[in-house]
C-alpha cells in the first residue's frame, strides 16, 4: 500500500465531510472498519460515519475540518486538525444558538487496499459545548 493512496483516501473522506457529499465516504471506508472512538450515535461501517457527519452538518451547516499537520507511513495517516462550524440546527438536544466554535482534534487512520479499516481519534467535544454557551462540568 502506498502512502499516496492512503493520503488520497483520507482526503476523499475529508472532502466528503467538508462538502456535505457524504455518500463519497462509502468508497474509502471498509464495511468492517473498527472505530476505537465512535460517537454515541455512530453505527457501524461507512453508514455510521455518514449518519454522524449528517447530524453534524445539520447542526452546523458550515461544518469544516481543516488538516493542520499530517504524518504518514505505509499503512497509516495521522493528522492534527481544527473543526469549526456555526450552530444553526439541533445539536445533542441543544437548540440553535447562532454561535460558532473552533476546536482541535487528532486522528490516526489505518488503511488496507485504499480503505479505512481502523480509526482512533479525539475532538475537543467539551470545547464545542463551552463555545456554544453550555458547560456540563459546572
Amino acid at each position: 500500500m502506498s502512502k499516496e493512496r492512503n493520503i488520497q483516501a483520507q482526503e476523499t473522506f475529508g472532502d466528503a465531510v467538508n462538502s456535505g457529499n457524504l455518500e463519497n465516504i462509502r468508497g474509502v471506508v471498509s464495511e468492517n472498519v473498527k472505530d476505537h472512538d465512535p460517537a454515541e450515535i455512530q453505527g457501524k461501517g461507512a453508514q455510521g460515519f455518514i449518519d454522524f457527519f449528517s447530524m453534524m452538518r445539520k447542526a452546523f451547516p458550515d461544518f469544516k475540518v481543516d488538516v493542520k499537520h499530517m504524518v504518514t507511513d505505509e499503512e497509516n495517516v495521522s493528522f492534527a486538525y481544527t473543526a469549526s462550524g456555526t450552530h444553526k440546527g439541533n445539536f445533542m438536544g441543544i437548540a440553535p444558538t447562532g454561535k460558532s466554535f473552533q476546536v482541535r482534534g487528532m486522528q490516526i487512520s489505518r488503511f488496507e487496499d485504499g480503505k479505512l479499516i481502523e480509526r482512533w481519534g479525539s475532538t475537543d467535544e467539551l470545547g464545542i459545548l463551552k463555545q456554544l454557551g453550555f458547560d456540563p462540568t459546572s
